[in-house]
């Protein structure tokens, strides 16, 4: 038995698809495993793993999905921790008993280099020769006999987005799996080439030679047409604004679409909440399970369209191949202000939430890169700042439409070139170093897998469902909880008002009463949140947020934001004396309500330096849990996270304090 060989197991086999990028490995993966497949990372490493099952024949199989690579040199991550797969040496991962290697054949030549140091590891092998229908309209002939004795190895060829091949497929790793047909793979783990030289040049050489000696027609499926629509999407300036038209249509889908099932999910878990209401008995039990279990599921549920969206058109847009020359059209652009061209996806995305956002930076493949990435995306104004952008602006501007546009436009632009300077600075610092130069060679065109999207969008909502919903879930009950004990005695004001209600029922002023038993649930809520672990932690910070132009009550909005930045809305609604279900009801009681409050000296709250202030605190503060719980798994450690919330929140309060400062004195109130 070759060295590195292990025996086959009789119950489960465990294979790994190992192939290029672009080669259409995730859709083959799909087409094998269809919806038993799990995604995680690998133990101790932010790189991502898939896992599916399947059966052959008598067989239980586990196929994992190694990360796109092209070459086992171990030079970057990705191929360090696929080498120490496939030999074994990775912990809590056993040695895959079989390989399949997926080649495309429209660039077959290129794919070689990874193949001639897959094959050498002796371990039993098959071939999946993928994309044979482009190769075919590309008029190139590959001679499949040639190709399998210079391998060593069965070659099958395959379309995997159509499933052309698959069974033939299937019963060649029938065949490997059983301990009978394993002299199907090489025998000898003997070097392809002679590497006594230079080894990089020898497996070119390798694979130059064996693709001239199978392969007949063009060696790439790039043709005339292909090369006329790559002139124009990778051109200096049309390709740039042929991506942000491309961009912004997907921009539009998840802010627009999203909204529709968006509202559903809302009003879905707002009718659960109220079926609960009126069968649970009032009581601390009931407002647990309303405020808290499924305010808390619905609060991470609702943002579940937006992410759908947005993966599913990454998914279409990169089996297609046009995000390979979107990245290599914004690289130039993106690497001034010290972030690659691939951060400019998550940055669009970063628009609607910085969950995905942050999700979705794993296209980017240099460590520095990504972290920079990651630390200066939640600076882009998010969909959960705009009910807070608009209360302020309604606060500022409210017959005024055309300055509350520009109150919004600069909120967002402020946010953006915060972000930009951030990424400057901390690729002059903290991660010093120029931004990777995107180097690829841009795949073929073809049509997008429609299943393979559907699959990803499917194991991505799983993920954030999974993951990051438990999260915030355990942080929505922790928020009730403070916003809810001690509890407290109703304040007198509200003693007074229920006494004079039930006087007014005794009179037959049903109407009366209720406005009157309804304004004393008000100040009891306001009582009780003032007194409570929530309402003493507002009052603790208040000197900190004093210097700010803000009181206790802004405090305790501030954090309760850090569940969701829009609950500042409802929790001032409280505060200030409206409940929620006056804010629901009529949106401007909510804004007279704050215009018309005064603090203890008798002076406004809400002057045009304290909306203003509050206004900027929002854009730059880091308020979103569930950002920093996603952030946490994507850098596999609580470092970076915590740096994230420390700098954004200096930087919020930096930048606050002097407009504050200086509008308090400029302008009157």
């Amino acid at each position: 038995m070759p060295p590195g060989r292990k025996a086959l197991d009789a119950d489960e086999v465990c294979i790994a698809l190992v192939g290029n990028p672009n080669a259409g490995k995730t859709t083959l993966f799909n087409a094998l495993t269809g919806l038993r497949a799990k995604t995680a990372n690998f133990p101790g490493t932010t790189i991502e793993r898939r896992v599916g099952h399947t059966r052959l024949a008598e067989h239980r199989v586990k196929l994992l999905d190694l990360p796109g690579l092209y070459s086992l040199a171990s030079i970057t991550p990705e191929e360090r921790l696929a080498r120490e797969v496939l030999l074994g040496q990775q912990a809590q991962q056993s040695q895959p008993q079989g390989i399949i290697l997926l080649l495309d054949a429209t660039t077959l030549e290129r794919n070689l280099y990874l193949a001639s140091q897959v094959l050498e590891l002796g371990l039993p092998t098959v071939a999946a020769l993928n994309m044979v229908d482009l190769a075919e309209r590309s008029s190139i002939e590959i001679d499949l006999e040639k190709l399998e004795a210079e391998l060593g190895c069965p070659v099958v060829p395959v379309v995997a987005r159509s499933g052309r091949g698959l069974d033939i497929l299937r019963q060649h790793l029938e065949r490997m799996i059983d301990p009978a047909g394993s002299s199907l793979a090489r025998t000898s783990s003997e070097p392809f080439c002679d590497c006594s030289g230079c080894p990089y040049k020898a497996r070119y050489d390798w694979a130059e030679e064996v693709g001239a000696r199978c392969i007949n027609g063009r060696t790439t499926a790039h043709g005339v047409k292909t090369d006329r629509i790559d002139a124009v999407l990778t051109h200096r300036w049309v390709g740039v604004a042929a991506f942000l038209s491309v961009m912004f249509a997907v921009f539009a889908l998840i802010f627009w679409v999203a909204q529709y099932p968006m509202d559903w999910i809302d009003a879905g878990f707002g009718y659960v909440g109220s079926v609960v209401g009126r069968w649970v008995p009032p009581g601390d039990f009931r407002s647990l399970l309303v405020d808290g279990v499924i305010g808390g599921v619905g609060g991470v549920l609702v943002f579940l369209p937006q992410i759908c969206i947005l993966f599913f058109f990454l998914a279409l847009l990169e089996d297609t191949g046009y995000l390979a020359r979107a990245a290599f059209v914004m690289d130039r652009l993106m690497r001034r202000v010290g972030l690659p061209g691939k951060a400019f996806v998550p940055i669009l995305s970063a628009h609607a939430c910085a969950i995905p956002a942050i999700m979705s930076t794993r296209v980017i493949e240099d460590r520095r890169d990504r972290l920079v990435t990651i630390l200066v995306l939640p600076l882009f104004s998010c969909s959960a700042r705009i009910p807070v952008y608009t209360m302020i602006t309604a606060l500022l501007f409210p017959y005024r439409p055309v300055l509350a546009g520009l109150v919004f436009t600069g909120a967002y632009t402020l946010g953006i070139v915060a972000a930009l300077i951030m990424a400057l600075v901390f690729k002059r610092s903290i991660l010093p170093g120029e931004s990777r130069p995107l180097v690829l060679e841009l795949p073929s065109y073809k049509l997008p897998s429609l299943r393979t999207a559907l699959l990803m969008t499917l194991d991505r909502a799983k993920i954030f469902v999974k993951r990051a919903g438990t999260i915030i879930l355990a942080v929505s009950i922790l928020l009730w909880f403070l916003a809810s004990y001690p509890r407290s005695e109703p304040p007198a004001a509200a003693l007074a008002l229920q006494v004079e209600a039930q006087e007014l029922v005794s009179a037959g002023q049903s109407d009366s009463a209720s406005a009157l038993e309804e304004e004393a649930a008000q100040l009891t809520a306001q009582g009780r949140l003032a007194q409570s672990l929530a309402g003493r932690a507002g009052r603790a910070i208040e000197p900190i947020l004093r210097p700010l132009g803000f009181d206790w009550q802004i405090g305790i909005g501030i954090l309760s934001s850090f569940a969701a930045r829009e609950v500042i809305v409802s929790t001032l609604a409280v505060v200030y004396g409206v409940g929620e279900s006056a804010v629901e009801e009529d949106p401007t009681s909510l804004y007279d309500s704050l215009r018309a409050s005064m603090r203890s000296d008798g002076t406004p709250v809400f002057t045009t330096a304290t909306s203003v202030s509050l206004l900027i605190f929002y854009v730059l503060a880091m308020q979103c849990l569930s950002t920093q719980a996603v952030t946490r798994r994507e850098t596999n450690s609580w470092k970076w996270p915590m740096f994230q919330l420390l700098y954004m929140t200096v930087l919020a309060y930096t930048v606050t304090l002097v407009v504050y400062q200086v509008l308090r004195t400029w302008t009157p109130g």
